[in-house]
């Protein structure tokens, strides 16, 4: 152990922080807001219990929910207590409990050295059984299949409750899956057979463990004493019920969270599991942090006005002691295409006034897709960035496939594109067959595509005819390029060669968003087309312009200098100095998928709520008018999300100037591209209008009583006239010209509020 005193850990603790570390004695739920310092509470709770109650650091199992969290609370126990900390019994909870299987795996009828099967090794089985019992692939995909498994497992839903369930019975029939149960009882007779348990068999043996084996249970309620978990938040129902049964006999659980952060329930994540965590703990002791340290109180307080908006959530009040900080930009953008030149636009400004790195920066999006944009408009601009979490736009396999496609259409010789597409879609030609047609371009010196086009010369049997059909095809779309435009060309390619089709026809949540984004290229050479100062719009011309995008992608590895990209669940548990959150629009943020149900919109709030709060000094909202989406440009309308902020934590950013005369190649360049593009564009910001009392008597009319003409009241925007309706389908609109310099509004007639007068 360390010297100079047991209680100096202690010291800078706020009240409500000192007392979750050192009260350590029965149920303990430690609400921690953003920013609040929660890691550190927990990490200083474990060092008090080894360090001032002499716990044995063998008693205390600590539960995260990355690897990465585990070691950097490990790291910071030990500079309070030393090499002791290495003693805890600490980890993810999937690492944590394949240790305790693999030493009780023969009570389940495992060998202790039994294999943990990946998620690929999983979808290659499930195919396996689906092809042996002759079921359609196109209806029992690897992807679907594996899902469902996942998540009856997840649920503690057996293969013999499911195939007994009628509910699952009747939805799988209606999905027309109706082999689903006997898929899933062979997956798992499989996986026996063969010694192995997938990552959900981790969670779920471990329950079957405890259940079937009481002195297995008790040996180890005892041997923890005492039990904490992070991110209690983001646990699944097999998750707690492990956690209830190792704390049931001394109840010393301590689980630290926040309610406004739960986002994971496409993860299976059941946030009632922290909203109805009192139920099962009626002497619990509720500890609530709720300074913010890390962010300004303008981004705390829009952050607190739009969340309050949740009626699921525990009570709360985060605040902060740090300065007021700067208001918040909100950027309008007639196009996602503009939308990524002013977020870019907005950041080289920043860093030339405010001497900042790219580091300092982060752009936060709802869906992957979106992030081409802002590549492209932040490698225009000669600033450096990093995909995290997620692929390089255009290195993203269905889009490096498309484009693969386009290379080789273009330029037939292109081996390396006809090795990645001549079996996409599978067409029967495996890796020998292309070896045969490259040995035969070698022999008699000539291309690839003349041994294509002459298949039945080189090869023979059934591989030379898919080959002639092949050549075919490629011949069809090379004369089609001649006749059309990029889009036309590449609309047509995509859809033609197959890959579109089964993209669409993938309906798992990476299906649809492999499909966005082949979707999103589409866009992007659709923008490329419409570009009324661009001569030549020909398909090899936009291939010429992606191949310059993606070679100034090398960067350094070794430099740490970039411009973070991400999504918003890829942020969660980051911070930023500077934060831009783009594509606050209706239907991608809060996304389309999430506006079914309550509860899927309250989740959708809450993730826009972690994406205010990684913003330490400033942050950016920005949305589109128009955004292109399956080659056609759509008209956007702002996120709800950005009515629920409060208008006084709101600011109109000055308009972007660059300087001339910089010394900076880069600037000069960047400052010429911004000027041109700045001509054309105008009212690029929200305009900040005189704010408004609702009258006394006000409460929102049946807006099916609206029509044309009639003068409204709108709490926030105050009276205006309404000159257009929009009933077409489920999301009605009313345009409302409003007074007093706020000009025209279109809302939502299901979501705004409006009194007719």
């Amino acid at each position: 152990m360390l010297e100079n005193g047991s209680e100096d850990y202690l010291s800078g603790l706020n009240p409500p922080q000192e007392e979750g570390v050192v009260n350590t004695e029965g149920p303990t739920m430690i609400i921690a807001g953003a920013g609040s310092g929660k890691t550190r509470v927990l990490t200083l709770r474990m060092a008090h219990l080894i360090r001032a109650k002499n716990v044995d650091p063998f008693s205390i199992l600590a539960l995260t929910f990355t690897n990465k969290a585990a070691s950097e609370m490990r790291k910071r126990v030990e500079s309070v207590v030393g090499t002791d900390a290495r003693n805890l019994w600490m980890g993810t909870f999937h690492s944590v409990f394949s240790r305790i299987l693999r030493a009780e795996a023969s009570k389940l009828g495992y060998p202790s050295n039994f294999t943990i099967y990946d998620t690929d090794d999983s979808k290659s089985l499930i195919k396996t059984i689906v092809k042996e019992y002759g079921l359609d692939d196109k209806l029992y995909k690897p992807n679907v299949v594996y899902n469902r498994i996942s998540s009856a497992k997840n649920r503690l839903v057996s293969w013999r409750e499911y195939i007994n369930n009628p509910i699952f019975k009747e939805d799988d029939a209606s999905n027309m899956k109706p082999e689903m149960g006997k898929i899933y009882k062979t997956y798992v007779e499989r996986c026996f057979k063969a010694d192995a348990m997938d990552f959900d068999d981790l969670l779920f043996n471990t329950n079957v463990l405890f259940r079937d084996h009481l002195d297995v249970l008790n040996k180890y309620q005892q041997r923890f004493q005492y039990l904490l978990i992070d991110e209690f938040q983001d646990t699944n129902v097999s998750q707690y019920l492990i956690a209830k049964k190792l704390a049931a006999v001394r109840r010393n659980i301590c689980v630290v969270g926040d309610d406004a952060q739960s986002i994971y329930a496409f993860r299976g994540a059941d946030i009632q599991n922290i909203l109805n965590y009192e139920k099962d703990y009626p002497e619990l002791r509720v500890i609530k942090l709720e300074q913010n340290y890390r962010s300004s109180q303008n981004i705390v307080n829009a952050a607190n006005s739009v969340i309050r908006n949740n009626k699921g959530q525990l009570e709360k009040s985060v605040w902060t002691a740090n300065n007021q900080g700067e208001l918040i930009d909100l950027i309008k953008a007639t196009s996602d295409n503009e939308e990524g030149r002013l977020v870019a636009s907005s950041i080289f400004e920043a860093k030339v006034n405010n001497q900042l790195k790219n580091s300092d920066f982060a752009i936060l999006y709802r869906t992957n897709s979106q992030s081409r944009a802002m590549e492209e408009a932040l490698r225009r601009a000669n600033l450096k960035y990093k995909i995290i979490g997620g692929l390089s736009f255009y290195q993203r396999k269905e889009i490096k496939d498309i484009i693969s496609y386009i290379r080789f259409v273009i330029n037939p010789n292109d081996e390396q594109a006809m090795r990645r597409i001549i079996n996409l879609p599978k067409r029967g030609i495996g890796p020998g067959s292309i070896e045969k047609i490259i040995v035969a371009a070698n022999e008699h010196n000539i291309s690839v595509w003349e041994v294509l086009q002459k298949a039945g010369g080189y090869l023979t049997g059934r591989v030379a005819t898919v080959l002639d059909q092949f050549a075919t095809l490629i011949k069809s779309f090379q004369l089609s390029v001649e006749k059309r435009d990029a889009f036309e060309a590449a609309s047509l390619i995509a859809k033609n060669s197959g890959l579109l089709k089964e993209l669409y026809e993938d309906k798992t949540v990476e299906g649809l968003s492999r499909y966005e984004n082949v979707q999103e290229l589409l866009n992007a050479i659709k923008e490329f087309t419409d570009d009324e100062g661009r001569e030549d719009k020909s398909l090899g011309a936009f291939l010429q312009e992606v191949a310059l995008l993606t070679d100034a992608d090398n960067q350094n590895s070794d430099d740490t200098d970039f411009i973070t990209l991400m999504t918003v669940h890829s942020a969660k548990g980051l911070e930023f100095k500077n934060v831009f959150i783009v594509g606050l629009e209706e239907d991608l943020f809060p996304s389309q998928m999430m506006l079914n149900s309550r509860a899927d919109l309250e989740e959708e709030r809450r993730l826009f709520y972690v994406a205010i709060t990684r913003a330490e000094n400033k942050l950016s909202l920005s949305y589109a008018l128009n955004r292109y989406r399956f080659g056609r440009l759509k008209t956007c309308e702002p996120s709800r999300f950005l009515e629920e902020i409060d208008n006084s934590f709101l600011n109109i950013p000055r308009r972007t100037s660059m300087k001339s005369g910089s010394d900076s190649p880069s600037q000069s360049y960047y400052a010429k591209n911004f000027v041109n593009n700045m001509k054309s564009q105008t009212n690029r910001r929200f305009v900040k209008h005189t704010s408004h009392s609702p009258s006394k008597n006000f409460v929102p009319s049946d807006t099916a009583d609206l029509e044309v003409g009639m003068k409204v009241e709108h709490p926030k925007f105050g009276f205006g006239k309404v000159i257009e309706i929009d009933r077409d389908g489920t999301n009605q609109k009313a345009k409302v010209d409003f007074e007093n310099n706020v000009g025209e509004k279109t809302l939502l007639l299901s979501f705004a509020k409006l009194k007719i007068h």
